[in-house]
């Protein structure tokens, strides 16, 4: 461990690393010039110091002072020796930051003990720090655990609602990733881009409580059957909403309004403009073109540029006029997204780009 000893008198430098020799594991640095010993500190950080008080440039008191403003310094032990044992200094030097004193002449048993107490707390503290960072390591680690778990079991859940659809597991890798395109051309930080990127998938949970026969009818669906459709939006908030997990409640709202239409005539609630949520604005565009640029049994998969100009089109009326700007300034990321989960693709996680 690093003592860093000064004192303006050499012999008094000296005397002191004589004595710091006699402890395990203990090296002094020296200095006679407190200017210099700050400089040390810039760059090191001593595990106890040892100033005198009377000194020509710079007294103890202030030297603790401006030690203490050092980063990493502020709690290193500090002992103070002076041949002034008058209480006002003693009280100027713990209210700097001293932890204790001893007193010229200096008697070596009691220099000895005291240092190692010194050195002991030192100890004590790293031993600390260390425990909390790898504390803070471990925890890390399990929650990233956890997270990924839960990923993968609500990528899982949502597989299942689309394998009652005639839709695939690469529908749902595709437009969680267009997504995240979007929120990033949006402007919206890393962590909210990781979050849709997570809980897009969730966006048509509620098929699994759709009748086959209306899920998978291949033609078009009467006005009643259409009804029944529409309760999926509804039915996935129900099975989502209320959990204490941020990507449920994302999840939820998706699932609830992604289907709204910019000018109000969507549903389940005909929410318009920024009325929708805007996860939900963001998952409507790429939901959209993923459904048109594939192919199910009832109809053939569009030319990607049709498709674009299809939003283009429905900017302002079916889709936030913002959310189809970001999806185009990202359309050569959006290209490489469709070319990478091709609908034979299987994937048990959702990836980011």
């Amino acid at each position: 461990m690093n003592v860093l000893v000064l004192d303006d008198a050499q012999i008094n430098v000296t005397l002191l690393c004589l004595l710091l020799k006699k402890i395990d594991q203990c090296e002094a640095v020296s200095f006679v010039e407190p200017e210099l010993a700050l400089k040390w500190c810039d760059s090191h950080v001593p595990d106890l110091v040892m100033v005198d008080y009377m000194m020509p440039t710079m007294d103890g008191v202030e030297f603790i002072r401006r030690f203490r403003r050092l980063p990493g310094c502020h709690d290193i032990p500090v002992l103070m020796i002076t041949a002034n044992s008058e209480l006002e200094l003693r009280y100027q030097a713990l209210d700097v930051g001293a932890n204790d004193f001893l007193i010229k002449p200096i008697d070596k048993i009691e220099f000895l003990a005291r240092t190692k107490n010194m050195l002991a707390l030192r100890k004590s503290q790293r031993f600390l720090l260390d425990r909390a960072s790898w504390l803070a390591v471990e925890v890390k680690k399990a929650t990233t655990e956890i997270r990924a778990r839960e990923r993968e079991t609500i990528f899982r859940l949502s597989k299942a609602a689309d394998s009652r659809d005639p839709e695939t597991g690469a529908h749902i890798l595709r437009m969680a990733n267009y997504s995240r395109i979007i929120a990033e051309y949006l402007g919206l930080p890393e962590e909210e881009q990781q979050l849709l990127l997570e809980a897009a998938p969730m966006h048509d949970l509620g098929k699994v409580g759709i009748p086959d026969s209306i899920l998978l009818k291949p033609g078009k669906l009467t006005e009643d059957e259409f009804e029944i459709m529409k309760r999926h939006a509804r039915m996935g908030y129900d099975i989502l909403a209320g959990s204490a997990s941020e990507m449920l409640q994302a999840g939820a709202l998706i699932a609830l309004s992604h289907h709204e239409k910019y000018d109000g005539t969507g549903y389940p609630d005909g929410l318009k403009a920024e009325e929708i949520p805007l996860l939900a604005r963001i998952v409507a565009v790429a939901d959209v073109f993923d459904a048109l640029t594939s192919e199910r049994p009832y109809k053939a998969a569009w030319d990607v540029h049709d498709a674009l100009t299809f939003l283009k089109e429905g900017a302002g009326k079916h889709f936030d006029p913002g959310c189809i700007n970001a999806f185009i300034a990202g359309w050569e990321q959006v290209l490489e997204i469709r070319n990478r989960y091709r609908d034979e693709t299987s994937g048990s996680t959702v990836a980011s780009q």
